[in-house]
């Protein structure tokens, strides 16, 4: 932690509200600095967007099913004397080869490798030698905006925009991204490095993740895709929600307490101060500090609103389900994760990206299709006597300032819709075979209290990064720091993982020496 940032002293006993991956992050780093930590979860299990639901026979991810930089894991594990071979059953991860793979809408695929040369062999195949050596210069930009960025502005809390410049460290990285020109556009810097527009889409689709375009969004979300397309994609045996489930028991070995299905419906204080979490049975939970996860709108319900609206980014229809191995197996695509773009990329980020009241769905779909059982045979069950496998397909959509949608009359036919697409595009028996048990909208992320519908919390513009980003303490609440994707350093798997031990450090916890970018033992 820097030096002159703002902390909450003594802070011996402490709440953390919310056990999704940046609550039980800021909970290891906490109990193993010896504090006295009470995690609340308002579900019966823990994991938030890395849960799961339940099907007849198997479960399925319903949420985060991409997995980058699994060090960031074990350093929360570390905290406290654990590993991923310390818990039984061990936690297991798998680097996936190819992370990827990207379809077409004229008909042509690419398959997305970490592995510089298995990449430039594959680029070669489809887009010629001078792209692919147009590809390895743009993957050493990617990698200098992340090194240029990760500790001073990803791996970092800011009291004031003036901490930019507050050393001559931070001058330096920041003159550094400056002459990369991280601060100009990431569509723009892309298509300066290579020219196939294939390959473009592989490099940008990211800027969804942090919630703006890539026409608009900042170059330094170059970061997010040197994570995905150089550091690497990596599968969780048992699926994602496997690694709150070790954080979970690893927090509660070491001497935490977790209690589910204990919602936190207001705080008491005194004098400005919070003194207590109190639950919607009425039980005080009593602390010196209280740590916030939850999204922003149920953080401005217990600490009172604020003014300033959050700009939210755009939201996903989720189909959850499973389909006979028979159908997948004719399929021409066989990999974890597929991209199957549709031809009119641009358009589809101006439909789901429009302000208040402009959005619309995807007139030509871009989907993301998450098969588990293909790296891990586990999930693999069997139905009324053949064999079956989880599928989920993710489909981008406005959130509900931009399109206010009746989703409740839309889910069905648009997930009809969905699986209609597919069908056409060569995923054969879809359309009979897909047994769709859940369908996730912008309706079920705002009952979890999602501003706007969006699971990808506020939009990663300009005025919402780094420190214009909701800070993880407010001077009006002295004890209460957040964490989670509403906070610095922002939306997804590694950055709420990040943002757990930030919020640790705010309450006077030593960082330690951590592994970094894959090097630590034990993650495959």
């Amino acid at each position: 932690m820097r030096s002159g940032l703002r902390t909450v002293p003594d802070a011996q006993r402490v709440v953390v509200v919310g056990a999704g991956l940046a609550g039980l992050s800021c909970a290891l780093h906490l109990v193993g600095a010896g504090r006295d930590v009470t995690v609340l979860e308002r579900e019966s299990s823990v994991g938030g967007r890395v849960g799961a639901y339940r099907g007849p026979g198997y479960e399925i991810d319903n949420g985060a099913t991409v997995l980058t930089m699994p060090e960031l894991i074990a350093d929360a594990l570390a905290a406290v004397g654990a590993d991923f071979s310390s818990v039984e059953p061990p936690l297991r991860t798998t680097l996936l080869s190819p992370a990827y793979h990207a379809r077409f809408a004229d008909g042509t695929t690419l398959d997305v490798f970490s592995d510089p040369d298995a990449m430039a062999a594959e680029v070669t195949r489809v887009c010629g030698r001078d792209e692919a050596r147009r590809y390895l210069r743009l993957r050493r930009w990617l990698a200098e905006v992340f090194d240029a960025e990760f500790d001073r502005f990803m791996d970092a809390s800011f009291d004031s925009p003036l901490d930019l410049v507050s050393s001559r460290g931070a001058v330096a990285d920041l003159t550094r991204l400056v002459r990369l020109g991280a601060f100009g556009r990431l569509g723009g810097q892309v298509g300066r490095r290579i020219r196939d527009p294939r390959l473009r889409r592989v490099f940008t689709f990211q800027a969804l993740y942090a919630g703006v375009a890539p026409s608009r969004a900042l170059a330094v979300y170059a970061a997010i895709a040197h994570m995905d397309t150089s550091l690497g994609v990596y599968a969780v045996e048992g699926g994602m929600r496997r690694v709150a489930q070790v954080m979970a028991e690893a927090f509660v070995a070491a001497g935490g307490t977790l209690r589910t299905d204990t919602e936190v419906v207001s705080v008491d204080r005194a004098g400005r101060r919070v003194t207590a979490a109190v639950d919607s049975g009425g039980a005080r939970h009593r602390c010196d500090a209280l740590v916030l996860t939850p999204d922003l709108p149920v953080v401005d319900a217990l600490l009172g609103p604020r003014r300033r609206r959050v700009v939210a980014s755009p939201s996903a229809v989720v189909l959850h389900g499973s389909v006979p191995t028979a159908t997948t197996r004719t399929w021409a695509a066989q990999r974890h994760h597929v991209i199957d773009f549709g031809e009119h990329w641009e358009e589809t980020f101006a439909e789901i990206t429009a302000p208040r009241g402009r959005g619309r769905l995807m007139s030509d779909p871009s989907l993301l299709i998450t098969r588990p059982a293909l790296s891990d045979s586990g999930q693999l069950f069997d139905r009324e006597g053949a064999e079956h496998e989880p599928l989920s397909v993710l489909a981008p959509c406005p959130n509900l300032d931009s399109a206010p949608l009746d989703w409740d009359a839309l889910s069905g036919p648009y997930a009809r819709e969905l699986v209609t697409v597919l069908e056409h595009r060569g995923y054969s028996g879809i359309s009979d075979e897909f047994r769709v048990d859940h369908v996730d909208t912008p309706a079920t992320w705002r009952s979890r209290g999602m501003s706007a519908g969006s699971p990808f919390a506020g939009a990663h513009l300009f005025r919402q990064t780094g420190p214009f980003r909701r800070r993880n303490v407010d001077p009006r609440h002295p004890g209460v720091v957040l964490a989670g994707s509403g906070t610095v350093p922002g939306v997804g798997v590694p950055t709420v993982l990040l943002s757990g031990r930030l919020a640790a450090e705010r309450l006077g916890v030593e960082r330690r020496r951590h592994a970094r970018r894959g090097t630590g033992p034990g993650l495959h």
